[in-house]
């Protein structure tokens, strides 16, 4: 630890010398040095074989952690408790976790079993559980009802649990359709209901790692991976705890790759060595990357990239780390739903911060008064109690227990009325740590979340390009990748397509004619294409022509195909060819292939042989058929935005687009239109269920709120649509406007309408307001037990956004509610 801090630059600090002497006591009495020095020395072994590997969680907040290289930032620059993470009081064991690229998640697995040998580590498990999609997908199948048809039927049904089938299928808008044919599938809903939370599997923990002595597999039941690869324990978490095992959970983070996949490409193209944890390359308080986070244009940046950080971003205007660490804590469903976000924009912007107390300015100062973090509530405790920090952590974790709470509440009256504080402030402090201590959020964890955060933000404002190509690699966050290409391209990135001379398997930069960098797409990202096929495409380049790259790469048929429709086949024959052409000789060098396999003695192709390279007088694809192509095959629109086939009937009927959407004031009725980009419905502490969408129209996206009033008329619409047209009324918040919904369209509808019959035609469409008649939504709600707000039976399980459109289609449409 004291080479650790000397490392650090701390070793003559003497606030941080007393700290760490403080921690190692505690330590050394609980006996955990050895739990510590594990941690530790996995964490340098991870590092070690070139993998990005951060701590998250309470364990930042450790001085200890700090010095071994385990957590990155300084928990003393961010008044982090060690109590938090760690006392004496405390019994159980503490909780390290590790945060590792996703990409090379089980490469650290390796590394574990690597250092401490196979008889001592073990993976765990975790149990899957039937939830409403998985139990209808088993249960239609036992009953004998055709594949596709089940698949629509469990794509229908939005995230719940599967005990709510029925109610929903007769209470939600989005169903209506499948409910008047429910009664065709017999016994389907019932019997799915049946399934509700039953275990239908076991799975690999997506993070835990046990790690014992020599003898861990004779002691605890074990059975192989799915995969295979790894013993997994079967016992639960405390279970192992109570073993005296230490348990490690290595989370496998996607941004972390792709940030990783950045880093490597600037320097296979321009030989710069960036090194994202080292403050004098990438500074975190970086003007441009604070620039982009203040215009919420936060796409791709972790933590900060859903439709509600982007709200809360244009309020807050972020200016320094500080900020970036409050906002990732204010957007959690405690302080959310105690309006602290408000009250701390207020104050952040001039306001007065208010203080129950004076003697609480300390703790609550630079947070203008506002309670945010469990930090502050064990603080806060000890200023008014008189309690050491440890007992006020034990006691903070206590007030989730509804039975113990009257007695803590005694405890807290007691110990500040003897301390001299009068009853207004007790009760108004009281209201606070009730409402926030079991719920609220660690500091620590936010400060390790807001490191990745500023670090993807400098990426994105230095090496925009780099960055895309991590995120297409990767996948990391809620957007869909054709959403992110659009924002590449509003930031000037060119998006250079598939090309069989110059993708490589991963997605790759490369400078354009235009002395830009640009991102090239993979090979990989063309649907159906195997690894051996891209590595077999990639060692042949450059090819000469059709039948030299069918007999060197050996593609299958249909993946062929693919890249002629999407043009990855283009610059073969110096473009003299077109896709159709190409197809045709695809068809006649597959037949040719197989007349030699069956022993017809036909001698191997020469290159150009079939077809030659002469244009066969086939006629080029349209552009909607190549667009369409390009949707099928790679899910992103390369070579337009499919929105520009419906920009002269958006300027007909008067649609707003999302640029000059900011120019206008609250009120206004619009009509907008684009790409369901995502769709969520949340849980809300007022009960309600309230359908979040986001459209992407080329120019930006646009934020559209559905109330309950709304739904009868939407709700189908909207779950059933890719393409959408809104009507509703701008609201504005901070520096950006949204749009509450009263009607919706499936926008392909009504461009076929105008194709058919004319302009009149779609406006006519526009006119009608038929609602189909739907069943009133549910007034029941359900207690939460984290929060204790009231929720809505229907909100959705899943984590917020991820819900796009399925555009594999040309036609746009999504087949189910959510898929």
């Amino acid at each position: 630890s004291a080479e650790g801090l000397a490392r650090r630059g701390l070793d003559r600090d003497p606030v941080a010398l007393a700290r760490l002497d403080e921690e190692l006591a505690v330590i050394s009495r609980l006996r955990y040095d050895s739990y510590f020095l594990a941690v530790g020395q996995v964490v340098a072994d991870i590092r070690a074989k070139g993998i990005r590997v951060a701590a998250r969680g309470s364990g930042a907040g450790s001085l200890v952690c700090h010095a071994l290289g385990i957590a990155t930032a300084n928990p003393l620059e961010h008044r982090l408790l060690f109590e938090r993470f760690l006392s004496d009081r405390r019994v159980s064991l503490p909780d390290i976790d590790i945060d590792v690229e996703s990409a090379r998640r089980l490469e650290g697995y390796d590394t574990i079993f690597e250092r401490f040998g196979k008889e001592r580590v073990a993976v765990t498990a975790m149990p899957e559980t039937y939830r409403a999609r998985r139990a209808l997908r088993d249960t239609g199948l036992a009953l004998g009802i055709a594949p596709a048809e089940v698949d629509r039927i469990a794509k229908s049904f939005p995230h719940l649990r599967a005990s709510d089938i029925t109610g929903a299928l007769a209470e939600l808008p989005e169903l209506r359709r499948l409910a008047a044919e429910a009664g065709r599938f017999g016994p389907l809903w019932e019997l799915a209901e049946g399934l509700d939370s039953l275990v239908h599997g076991m799975a690999m923990h997506p993070c835990g790692v046990v790690i014992s002595d020599a003898t861990l597999l004779d002691r605890l039941p074990v059975q192989p991976t799915p995969q295979g690869d790894y013993p997994m324990a079967m016992a639960a978490k405390e279970e192992i705890e109570a073993l005296g095992n230490i348990k490690l959970d290595v989370l496998g983070v996607r941004m972390q790759s792709a940030m990783a996949h950045a880093v490597a490409e600037i320097e296979r193209t321009t030989g710069d060595r960036v090194d994202l944890d080292d403050p004098g390359q990438v500074p975190l308080d970086d003007v441009f990357a604070f620039k982009l986070i203040q215009e919420s244009q936060t796409l791709g940046l972790f933590q900060l990239e859903s439709p509600g950080q982007q709200d809360l971003l244009s309020r807050l205007q972020p200016r320094n780390q500080q900020d970036v660490i409050a906002d990732i804590s204010l957007f959690r469903p405690g302080p959310v739903a105690g309006g602290m976000p408000e009250r701390y924009i207020a104050a952040r912007h001039g306001g007065t911060p208010e203080y129950a107390h004076r003697d609480l300015e300390p703790v609550l100062a630079d947070t203008y008064g506002v309670t945010i973090w469990h930090e502050q509530i064990i603080e806060t405790l000890v200023v008014l109690t008189g309690c050491d920090p440890a007992f006020a952590e034990i006691t903070r974790r206590a007030l989730g227990d509804r039975e113990r709470l009257p007695a803590i509440r005694d405890w807290f009256h007691r110990c500040s009325r003897a301390r001299g504080y009068d009853g207004a402030v007790r009760e108004e402090v009281w209201r606070t740590v009730e409402a926030f201590g079991a719920y609220g959020f660690c500091r620590a964890h936010a400060v390790a979340f807001a490191v990745p955060a500023l670090q993807s933000a400098w990426l994105k404002a230095h090496h925009p390009a780099f960055l895309l190509a991590g995120l297409l690699e990767h996948d990391p966050g809620m957007w869909p990748k054709r959403v992110l290409v659009a924002d590449a391209r509003r930031r000037g990135v060119p998006v250079l397509p598939v090309d069989v001379n110059r993708s490589a398997a991963r997605h790759t930069v490369e400078r354009t004619d235009g002395d830009r960098w640009g991102v090239r797409l993979a090979l990989s990202a063309v649907h159906g294409i195997g690894e051996q096929e891209c590595a077999r495409i990639e060692a042949g380049q450059p090819y000469g022509s059709l039948s030299d790259f069918w007999q060197r790469a050996r593609p299958s048929r249909p993946v062929a195909e693919r890249l002629a429709e999407i043009g990855a086949l283009g610059a073969l024959h110096d473009g003299r060819l077109t896709r159709r052409d190409l197809l045709l000789q695809l068809a006649e060098l597959h037949r040719a292939a197989r007349n030699r396999s069956a022993g017809t003695g036909q001698l191997p192709l020469i290159a150009g042989a079939v077809g030659g390279s002469e244009p066969s007088g086939l006629p080029e694809m349209t552009g909607r058929e190549a667009l369409g192509a390009e949707l099928n095959t790679l899910g992103i629109d390369v070579s337009r935005h499919l929105m520009e086939h419906h920009h002269r009937l958006l300027r007909e009927i008067g649609a707003t687009d999302a640029v000059r959407l900011a120019g206008l004031r609250a009120g206004q009725q619009v009509l907008v239109a684009g790409v369901r980009a995502s769709t969520q419905t949340p849980p809300i502490a007022s009960g309600k269920r309230i359908i979040f969408v986001t459209l992407e129209d080329g120019s930006g996206l646009v934020d559209l709120a559905f109330f309950e009033d709304s739904h009868p008329a939407c709700a189908y619409t909207v779950f059933h649509s890719g393409l959408l047209l809104v009507r509703g009324t701008v609201q504005v918040r901070g520096t950006r406007r949204s749009v509450v919904g009263t009607m919706a369209w499936d926008l392909d509808e009504i461009a076929a309408a105008r194709r058919d019959d004319g302009p009149e035609a779609a406006l006519a469409l526009l006119g009608e307001r038929r609602p189909h008649p739907t069943p009133a939504q549910p007034r029941r709600t359900l207690a939460n037990g984290t929060t204790g707000a009231r929720l809505h039976p229907y909100a959705d399980l899943l984590p917020a956004g991820s819900r796009s459109a399925d555009l594999k289609k040309f036609g746009h449409t999504s087949p189910g509610s959510a898929g």
